[in-house]
């Protein structure tokens, strides 16, 4: 039996999130609901198939493809820019259990589609458990980073740093480039063509499970009592 192809995005979708760039006002929106809702349902296939996929080789509690989304609508409380609308599409995954940490992202948006995963913003509690593992041993996390897997599809580890080291490990600590780090994230980029190729969910799906091994150090490191039990 052939495998079936998993659910892709299609040209439609960038059209209509660069014409709710060029036209990012409610009346505008709301005129073209009908035109959002089909490509909201193209985005949500997307991700149902994704997290089928993800389902065979992570435990994911997040239980919908439809319910992985960010809303389009903005919150513009606290915000200089008022338009009213994302220009992309967003969605994030969970991973089960307080044993399964690290997050899986995704962002759809002409010229700059990318999957992510990491931790966006660890409390101070489990950042000291991530920090004092590093200056103890930073060699399995530089490990992972350096493999030629790892480098080719991530670069290079990613997030905010701190400008100097933080308060408790010296400066000239052997590991302060990762000791700077106030998150920790992986980002892939991929150009739109890419995004509409029919293998694009496959490649997602790889994307994601090759975050498997910085996400299983993490998590080991994060579940632990700090003295490795």
């Amino acid at each position: 039996m052939a495998k079936m192809a998993l659910p892709g995005l299609e040209r439609s979708v960038f059209d209509f999130l660069e014409n709710v760039r060029i036209h990012n006002n409610r009346e505008w929106f709301n005129e073209h609901k009908s035109v959002y809702q089909q490509q909201l349902g193209i985005v949500e296939a997307f991700a149902e198939g994704l997290l089928q996929k993800m389902n065979e080789h992570d435990v994911i509690e997040t239980p919908s493809g439809k319910q992985s989304l960010y809303r389009i609508y903005r919150d513009t409380r606290f915000s200089t820019d008022k338009t009213p609308y994302k220009t992309h599409f967003s969605g994030s995954f969970k991973r089960a259990t307080k044993q399964r940490r690290g997050g899986y992202y995704f962002q759809i948006e002409k010229g700059n589609t990318f999957l992510g995963g990491g931790f966006w913003g660890p409390v101070p509690a489990d950042l000291k458990l991530i920090r004092d593992e590093i200056a103890f041993d930073d060699a399995p996390l530089r490990k992972i980073l350096a493999a030629k897997s790892f480098v080719s599809m991530f670069g290079t580890l990613q997030g905010e740093q701190l400008k100097t080291a933080p308060k408790g490990y010296p400066n000239d600590h052997p590991a302060i480039d990762l000791l700077r780090h106030k998150q920790f994230i992986v980002r892939r980029r991929f150009t739109d063509e890419e995004v509409l190729r029919p293998g694009f969910p496959d490649e997602a799906n790889k994307t994601f499970k090759a975050m498997r091994p910085f996400f299983d150090y993490m998590s080991e490191v994060l579940t632990s009592d700090g003295n490795g039990a």
